[in-house]
């Protein structure tokens, strides 16, 4: 597709910015020291630890013997996402530099950051064994969602999940019918929680469909809501339960002097990671949607 790049003077270096929010789920990335990289290019390579309960002590035999496994189990990359522009020369000097200049940190902040969160959502979503809401329902008023973040923080309670790391992913419209509720012990509800994080509808769905950039129909790339996916109201995420890393993120440059095919810029950009959940570990993820 060929590029639209509008030509303006060189003294008015200002850009007509799309408004879109920094990424929503970064506070999720596992730790890179607890994985490493796999025999092949797209896998990693995850410890897992189990042990044997307590036994009865005995005070003439002593302890009972008990067993400590620590595996590694091999997980694949499942976000393998990229994107190469071209900006000729002239182009980028008539347009004071903005043409190239700001390529970069605009398309990784309008369009691979609402991806990739688009995308972890919709994975945990989807994944089985999760507790959720057994049919979907829409929340009309701030009282049905607290009753709905009450019903999410026992079931997590029940299930033992720690208190601590769990984060509240909420779209801004039931945020809201809360704040406005008239008292503050209604409120309080998120208190129970170690952040509480607004995400427009855009990005918050069961699944999504990711177009390719190639194929008829598909060429803009990027995502859309999948013919299955539901609205997510809100979802609960206990940090421990992720498997969330970004393994290699490659940004590129080439400038006209380096571009031996034309006198332009080029910007590349790939990006490989995986959003998974440990299969111990399921009942950290609270789903609530809404109904098909």
């Amino acid at each position: 597709m060929a590029n639209s790049i509008i030509l303006g003077q060189q003294f008015v270096p200002i850009l007509d910015e799309v408004y879109q929010l920094a990424s929503l789920t970064s506070k999720l990335d596992g730790a890179l020291d607890l994985v490493r990289a796999g025999a092949n290019a797209n896998e990693l390579i995850i410890p897992k630890l189990s042990m044997d309960g307590l036994g009865d002590y005995s005070r003439n035999s002593g302890y009972t013997d008990g067993d400590v496994t620590l595996t590694n189990e091999t997980v694949k990359c499942n976000f393998d996402r990229g994107r190469m522009f071209t900006v000729d020369n002239m182009d980028n000097m008539e347009t004071a530099g903005i043409a190239f200049g700001r390529l970069a940190s605009e398309f990784i902040r309008t369009k691979v950051v609402p991806e990739l969160d688009a995308f972890r959502f919709a994975c945990y979503a989807g994944c089985s064994g999760i507790s959720k809401v057994e049919a979907g329902t829409s929340l009309e008023d701030g009282a049905a969602v607290v009753a709905a973040l009450r019903t999410a923080i026992t079931q997590m309670d029940e299930s033992e999940v720690p208190l601590e790391e769990r984060h509240l992913f909420i779209t801004p419209t039931l945020h809201g019918l809360v704040q406005d509720m008239d008292t503050t012990k209604s409120r309080e509800v998120f208190n129970r929680f170690a952040s509480v994080t607004e995400v427009p509808q855009t990005r918050f769905y069961t699944a999504i469909t990711q177009y390719d950039g190639a194929t008829e129909g598909q060429i803009i790339g990027g995502y859309v809501k999948a013919g299955t996916g539901l609205d997510i109201n809100f979802m609960v995420i206990h940090r421990d339960a992720l498997i969330q890393f970004e393994k290699h993120v490659a940004p590129k440059i080439i400038t006209p002097e380096m571009n031996q095919n034309a006198d332009a810029y080029k910007f590349g950009y790939r990006n490989v990671g995986i959003a998974d959940i440990y299969e111990n570990k399921v009942a950290g993820i609270y789903l609530h949607h809404k109904a098909s």
